[in-house]
Formats: C-alpha cells, structure tokens, sequence
C-alpha cells in the first residue's frame, strides 16, 4: 500500500520574503541605528565646534579693540576685515561695565534673534540647540555669547544663523551619505558570510523536507548530511535518520497491509473451510464405533481451536482504529454485561464477583470498554478452566476504585497465575498467549483500546492468581 502524495501546505518564501532579504533589512536598520545613535552627539559637536570658531576669532577682534582707545578712531577697512574673518555683522566687548561695539558699514536688519551661549556646555543643553538650529532653516540672527580672554570680559557675536544651518545640513549629508555605504558593505559582508554558514543549510534543509514530506518512499530523497559539527550538523543527520526510519516504517507499514490482506484471504478461506470440516466431525460423532467414538473428541477440540484462531486473526485484521467517544458509564452495570460476554454467567464452576461500587461512574467509550474488560474477565476464565481441580475454588473478581490519579480497574482471578513465557511478551500479538494455540491477541487489543482513552493496561505484581489493572486518568473519573 503506498502513500498517497500529501498537497503542501507550505511552500518556500518568495524572493522578498525570505530569510536573506530579512537578514539584509536587519543589518541594515541596526546600522542606521546605529548612526542615528552616533549622529546626534557628532552634529551636536559639529555645531559647537563651529561656535567655537567664531567665538575664537571674535575674541582676537575683542582684543584688538581693547588695545585701541578709541575704537570710532579705527579704519572702517580694518573693522571691516575684523567682522568679515569672525563671519560676523557685529561684535560687542564689555568688559568692567564697558561696551565696545563695531559692526560692518552695509549691516543687515537684525532678524529674529536666538542666543547660543558658549558658556553653557552640558550635553543636553548642546543637543538641543543643534536640533534647533537644524530645524529652524537658517532664517533668524544668531547671538554667540561667550567669555573673553580678561576676567569676566564678555565677548558677543551677532551674525546670521544661514551659513551654520548650511554647513550642519551638509555635514548630515555627509553621514547619512556615509551610513548607508557602511550600511550597505556590511550588509553584504554580512550576508554573504552568513548565508553561505547558515541561510543556505537552513534553505536546503527546508526543501527537502517539503521534497521528502510529498514523496517520502522515494530513498533518493533522504537528505546527505555534511561533515559540519555544529548545530546544522546535528539537524541535518537527525533529519536523514528520521527520513531513514520513516522510509523503513513505509516500506514495512506496506509489506505488512499487503500481508495482511493475504492472511485476512486465507483466514476467510481457512475458516469456511475449517467449519465445513466441524459439520462432518458432527455426523461422525453419531457413529457408533468405539474407535471413532474415542478420536471424535479430539478431532472437534483441534477443530475449534483451529475455528477461533481464525476468527481471533480476522477480529485483529478488522479492528477499527476509531478514537473512542467518551460517555458517563455506569461501570458496576458495564462489568456486568462483560462478565455475561465471557461466558461467566451461570458458570458451573468459576464464581464472579463484582465488586465495583455501584455510584462509581466513568467517562469511557462503552463499546470499547466493555471489549477491554471482556478479553481480560475471558483469559481469566479460561486460565482456570484450564487449572481445572489444581484450583479447588476457582473465582474471579472486578473491583474499581479513585486513585491520586484517576481510576483503577483491577480485573484479578486466583489461578496458577502467569507463565514466564507469556510475561516477556504479554501484549504482544500472537505471542503473548498463555496457553497452547491462543493467539495472544486479546491483550494486544485491550493495551491498545485502554492507551486510546489516556490509560495504561498493566500486570500487578501479586504473590498468588493473576491481576491485571487498567489505570485511566482523572479526566475519566464522573463526579
């Protein structure tokens, strides 16, 4: 039975959506962000740098003045020249209650005026007046005040805010312009070196698994790990082995369904013929010769053993694998009707007993349930008819109770208990029976119907009988 090809639900990202183009918009916005962090420091300095240009050549003017007694007598050439080095359209030095002001001939009207004092040079104070220089476009007059070279002399230069606005804008071109080269030659250092280390594997990895997940019986498929010993390394050869294994699991999954639909055929067959063969062995029990007489007895025997063991292989082959549909059950009323299917009511020999409380209700599905119980309550049975006088009173009980985790069943009988044989291989089919010619399927069933309801089916360890316990969970249990 092959597989069928599944329809992919996931398929690789396109172009712009993969990892590499997440990667390079990572590297990207962290490096901007970068600069944005180093750019609001380095434009705040430009600006005080440029202030302190000026103010420098202000101060050598101031001193010029200080040197003249009469500063009207100065040449307007000189003055002139004095501004024009500072950039300034005037500058004033007060110096003991004393003002001395020169100013350029053709002067232009003052303007808005903002003040940038040098003598205030904590960082936030210097932050902000760089953002506001950059964000008032350069259209107002721009008061530089700061302190002279003689005690508390003070020196002010008024000069238009353009040519400082101009050369902060540049300068921010400039790293901007700047950042994003950087941005861009790490990015892609980044991303070749990463890509080939990482986004490539992850991307081979990828495609072989959405490959392997629609054809996974084709070997070619399993995916060849590389020599890596890292983290990659160890995806890659778990990823093959459990290709590897599921490849196995398939291929053995189909042998067995093909085999099975072959023994399920000549069980049919085997059985048809098996109870035509148990027809004749009737009619020849009515024969009236001894010796006939003698062998019929065995002749039926084998013949229904051999009847059930077919029957027991084509109950297994048709066993549903629907989940169960649990429902409120009564169990002391379920455990009845189990005991009465294994053919207890009424026994001439073994006594029942029933001791599950009669409030004890449990969220089970009941058909299921009643399976469990039924094969376990069956062996039980026939472990004892098969004592026969080595148990003089042979009894089975049912008993049920709440536990710190949920609800136990316990299903015990006082027989000669377990063979070794049948404990190595107790849930196994058609080896963990415990007597001749059983097929060890009962167990198996009941193992797999219990763990479908959240529980465990074991064997209790007693010093005489056999007990067996289904252990189901809290969620089981009807309050």
């Amino acid at each position: 039975m092959r597989a069928r090809p599944q329809v992919l639900t996931n398929v690789l990202p396109g172009r712009f959506r993969g990892l590499s183009v997440k990667l390079i918009a990572m590297i990207v916005v962290v490096i901007l962000g970068a600069g944005i962090a180093i750019y609001v420091p380095s434009i705040a300095n430009f600006r005080l740098n440029w202030l302190d240009d000026r103010l420098r050549v202000g101060v050598v003017a101031a001193r010029v003045l200080d040197a003249v007694p009469d500063v009207m007598s100065l040449p307007r050439s000189l003055t002139d020249r004095l501004l024009t080095a500072a950039g300034a359209d005037a500058i004033v030095y007060r110096r003991e209650g004393q003002s001395q002001l020169i100013e350029l001939a053709d002067a232009p009207t003052p303007r808005e005026a903002v003040t940038a004092d040098m003598r205030q040079r904590d960082p936030l104070t210097v932050i902000v007046g760089a953002f506001d220089t950059m964000l008032s476009g350069g259209g107002r007059t721009l008061r530089i005040v700061g302190s002279g070279d003689a005690d508390e002399s003070l020196v002010e230069l008024l000069m238009l805010e353009r040519p400082l606005y101009v050369e902060m804008l540049a300068y921010s071109r400039n790293i901007l312009i700047l950042s994003f080269v950087i941005a861009g030659i790490t990015a892609f250092v980044l991303y070749v070196f990463v890509s080939q280390l990482f986004i490539r594997p992850v991307e081979r990895l990828t495609q072989n698994i959405l490959a392997f997940r629609q054809a996974p019986e084709d070997g070619t498929l399993i995916i060849t790990p590389t020599s890596r010993r890292d983290e990659i390394g160890i995806l890659e050869r778990e990823l093959a082995a459990m290709e590897a294994e599921i490849y196995s699991m398939l291929r053995q999954r189909r042998h067995l369904a093909d085999l099975g639909l072959a023994v399920a055929k000549i069980n049919h067959d085997l059985r048809n013929t098996l109870t035509s063969a148990q027809l004749l062995s009737d009619q020849v029990v009515a024969l009236d010769d001894p010796k006939i007489q003698r062998l019929a007895p065995r002749l039926v025997n084998t013949l229904d053993k051999a009847i059930g063991f077919a029957q027991s292989v084509l109950d297994y082959g048709r066993e549903s694998a629907t989940p169960p549909q649990p429902r409120p059950v009564d169990l002391h009323a379920l455990v009845e009707d189990a005991a009465f299917d294994a053919g207890l009511a009424g026994h001439p020999s073994v006594v029942f007993a029933n001791e599950v409380p009669a409030d004890l209700h449990v969220n089970v599905d009941a058909g299921q349930m009643t399976r469990v119980l039924v094969n376990l309550v069956k062996n039980a049975r026939e472990a004892l008819e098969a004592a026969g006088s080595r148990v003089p009173a042979p009894a089975i009980a049912v008993t049920a109770g709440e536990t710190g985790e949920g609800v136990t069943i316990s299903v015990s009988d006082n027989g000669p208990g377990l063979p070794p044989r049948a404990r190595a291989n107790l849930f196994v089919a058609f080896e963990g029976s415990a007597r001749a010619g059983g097929t060890g399927l009962g167990l198996a069933i009941a193992r797999e119907l219990t763990e479908g309801h959240g529980g465990r089916l074991i064997l209790a360890d007693v010093p005489t009988g056999t007990r067996f316990d289904i252990l189901l969970p809290a969620s089981a249990l009807v309050r």
